[in-house]
């Protein structure tokens, strides 16, 4: 799995190369949610992260689910001035600003990686492994994050972890930290995407 390089500058503008948006080499939010944008566009419509989470190997009902919430919940942070759009389109470009409270910080307020923040969960909420999380030690990194009255926040963290820990937990339940790294730039979604195509494979051979 890939490896972040923190970033030390802020972002740079996006740039297009046939036609398709690619995301500042900076900004690792966007690069984390690139692989929903299925077209290449710089926009991410909730069909596209339906198909997004489909291409991981997520059933119909919570593809469904997440891309009404995501999309629903993240488009007008990222069309700052725009009538809204009963699309709901994200703008990738705008992604930052789609930030929500009670998180981890791993994210600054620009999209970068911030090293000391990721490394802030295992150390802090490891406790059974130096390396991993159990069910128990992310809900209590989840409460620590807590922002008093941020209810957005909470439900919002909750939902984006709980997700993550029921599609990537291991077989004794504990969700690695090389897993968690390549989460945040999006690096997981394309492993994940080329293990289901390869499993759908051998399942019609």
């Amino acid at each position: 799995m890939a490896s972040l390089a923190p970033a030390v500058s802020s972002s740079k503008t996006n740039q297009q190369e046939d036609g398709k948006f690619i995301p500042s080499n900076e900004n690792v939010l966007q690069k984390h949610v690139a692989f929903f944008d299925r077209n290449h566009d710089g926009i991410v419509y909730p069909w596209e992260t339906f198909q997004g989470f489909r291409a991981i190997g997520c059933g119909i009902p919570l593809s469904t689910g997440a891309a009404l919430f995501i999309n629903m919940g993240l488009s007008s942070k990222t069309r700052p001035g725009k009538f809204p759009s009963l699309l709901f389109p994200i703008e990738i470009k705008n992604i930052h600003k789609s930030k929500h409270g009670s998180d981890s910080g791993v994210y600054d307020s620009e999209g970068r990686f911030v090293p000391s923040k990721f490394e802030e969960i295992f150390t802090k909420h490891a406790c059974t492994q130096p390396n991993a999380l159990t069910s128990d030690e992310l809900m209590g990194m989840l409460k620590a994050n807590r922002e008093p009255k941020d209810y957005g926040g909470w439900v919002a963290a909750y939902s984006e972890w709980k997700i993550l820990y029921v599609l990537c937990k291991d077989k004794n339940g504990l969700l690695r930290k090389d897993t968690v790294k390549a989460v945040y730039d999006g690096s997981l979604f394309e492993h994940m995407e080329k293990e289901h195509e390869s499993a759908k494979k051998k399942a019609a051979v």
